[in-house]
């Protein structure tokens, strides 16, 4: 194991349980976790995105803020649906993001997964074409968004522009060198995930997959992430793929974490559906004494086929105690993973 982040969905609530009972609580709140992961050592800092809901929506302006706080932290998604998205205007907003951030994006995309509402896409004005799906609408956003971070010139300048222009067709700006690298793309199947190889993504693989085989999740994940590097190879890139898998992981070092964690049934795998026809498994989640958690971990054989763990944090129990699960993982359980 290479890398270990976390990962936030955002969540916010006016409930007084909540530490995160605002928008604007959720927001800072995420970008004083970067922080404070950054000062604990942690490699990542990764933010869900999910459309009308009481979560983080807009991503980049968050990246941008966690950029100009942190120095070296990765920063990034997992991921953004890409059936909402322009290509065109992602693509400035993500260079300008990352140039912030002194090129540490780290941009999880996918097609997305069930809404909140019924076809959201279409309240932002993307309607497929006649004869395709919203995956299919999702795939050609990626793949435009994929060529305008090439950097490579496409628009007919215009002969009496307002400011003088280099020669040639014209990019959009910013344009961050290396951003292209940088892209992942969640896939919740093996067929995805052969497809991002073949367009040079990286791979996020989530707590959440279809299930393509009835074997257990880490199973059938480590089978997903053999799949996409036997593509990768077939493809012929020139460079390493990136793999990460997400999991909700808990070291109980204290009675606070036993309170909230130690008498949870969540040992697991979980069967159920995303939608009318798909039918998916649900990984469990860990939550043991670190000696345990280490055994068990060691058991898991998408964590070992992967280089990146992302820990999914409840952000709704407040910026300390998420730094200390954050701290308690990366001090009881990493070190023994290989973690540095």
């Amino acid at each position: 194991m290479k890398k270990i982040g976390f990962l936030s969905f955002g969540h916010w609530t006016p409930s007084s349980q909540s530490q995160t009972r605002s928008a604007s609580a959720a927001l800072l709140q995420s970008i004083d976790l970067a922080v404070a992961a950054e000062e604990l050592g942690a490699d990542g800092a990764y933010f869900r995105v999910h459309h009308f809901a009481r979560q983080l929506a807009s991503p980049f302006p968050l990246l941008a803020a966690v950029g100009a706080k942190t120095s070296r932290i990765e920063i990034g998604t997992a991921v953004i649906d890409m059936r909402y998205e322009n290509p065109l205007y992602m693509a400035e907003d993500a260079g300008a993001a990352d140039i912030i951030a002194g090129g540490r994006l780290q941009l999880g995309i996918s097609r997305g997964s069930p809404e909140q509402v019924i076809d959201g896409w279409r309240y932002f004005g993307y309607i497929p074409p006649e004869g395709q799906t919203d995956a299919d609408m999702a795939r050609h956003h990626t793949q435009v968004f994929l060529d305008v971070l090439r950097g490579e010139g496409f628009a007919k300048p215009n002969p009496r522009p307002m400011f003088p222009n280099p020669p040639g067709p014209l990019r959009l700006e910013p344009h961050s060198e290396g951003l292209r690298e940088r892209i992942w793309w969640g896939a919740s199947s093996n067929a995805t995930a052969k497809w991002a190889a073949e367009l040079g993504m990286n791979l996020q693989s989530s707590t959440l997959k279809n299930d393509e085989t009835g074997e257990p999740f880490h199973i059938q994940q480590a089978a997903q992430i053999r799949v996409f590097r036997e593509a990768w190879k077939a493809a012929g890139h020139q460079r390493e793929p990136r793999v990460s898998v997400s999991r909700s992981i808990f070291a109980l070092v204290s009675d606070r974490d036993r309170a909230y964690f130690g008498q949870g049934d969540e040992g697991q795998d979980q069967i159920g559906f995303i939608d009318e026809n798909t039918r998916a498994i649900f990984g469990r989640s860990y939550a043991a004494e670190p000696d345990v958690l280490i055994e068990q971990l060691a058991k898991d054989e998408a964590i070992a086929e992967a280089d990146t763990l992302l820990l999914t944090v409840p952000n709704q129990l407040g910026v300390d105690y998420n730094a200390h699960v954050i701290e308690a993982i990366l001090s009881h359980v990493a070190p023994a993973l290989g973690w540095r």
